[in-house]
């Protein structure tokens, strides 16, 4: 895995799902390629262009951006121009601060409830991560690892969390995304969601939060490198 493989990737393609509202779809499209960092910050994103790109009126394209200006993702500049935004580590951070406040929580709980068709599922999605590690596909892997903390959720019932974390995450998403190429950074992630789900299997609640924490401060703590190897994508 290179670590300079942050360059923007080709677009995804444009067709919508008809049966779908086409605003959210749009969101979701952009969403993910702003994350992806197929969309870089400073990346301009006009409306006519994106209109005819996925075949929509002007309307669900505009209230795309909105929901994105909402996360912070984008920056309008009334009359000029929308741009993708740097990364606000300061969100970033308050991000963190709420999944960790929630995970701790529920692989406490998960440990204490002893399902063994958790761990099965939990080993099949790191199983299906290794592969992606391997292969260097850093989009399935993140992905992979979404579904991996989105199951930890479900067992404990509470997915609509899951949805209130994600839809909080763009920005530290965003420094995983430049962070996830380093050497051995993927492994690191696979061996913890390792020892996360032993500590599940074992019912050892301590070292499930143990393990959790120092799992996901693991991009922060490498912060300063992050901002040393891409200035242009962080805020100041």
């Amino acid at each position: 895995m290179e670590a300079t493989d942050t360059a923007p990737r080709a677009a995804r393609p444009a067709r919508l799902d008809r049966a779908r509202q086409a605003a959210p779809q749009v969101f979701e499209r952009l969403r993910n390629a702003i994350i992806a960092l197929e969309l870089p910050p400073g990346a301009p994103l006009s409306r006519a262009e994106l209109a005819g790109q996925f075949g929509v009126s002007s309307t669900p394209v505009r209230d795309a951006l909105m929901r994105l200006e909402e996360e912070g993702l984008v920056d309008v500049f009334p009359q000029h121009a929308t741009v993708v935004s740097r990364v606000d580590v300061g969100r970033a951070e308050q991000a963190h601060f709420l999944r960790q406040a929630l995970e701790l929580e529920i692989v406490r709980m998960l440990a204490e409830q002893h399902d063994q068709a958790l761990v099965i599922r939990l080993d099949h999605a790191i199983a299906l991560q290794q592969q992606f590690a391997k292969a260097g596909d850093f989009e399935s892997f993140i992905a992979g690892d979404n579904d991996f903390h989105a199951q930890l959720y479900a067992a404990a019932g509470k997915q609509d969390l899951w949805t209130l974390v994600r839809s909080r995450s763009g920005h530290i998403d965003r420094l995983r995304r430049l962070h996830l190429p380093s050497p051995g950074k993927a492994q690191n992630i696979v061996r913890h969601h390792k020892l996360i789900t032993r500590a599940i299997e074992a019912g050892d609640a301590d070292a499930a939060q143990q393990h959790l924490r120092k799992h996901l401060s693991g991009t922060l703590s490498e912060l300063d490198k992050i901002r040393s190897h891409h200035p242009e994508y962080l805020t100041d």
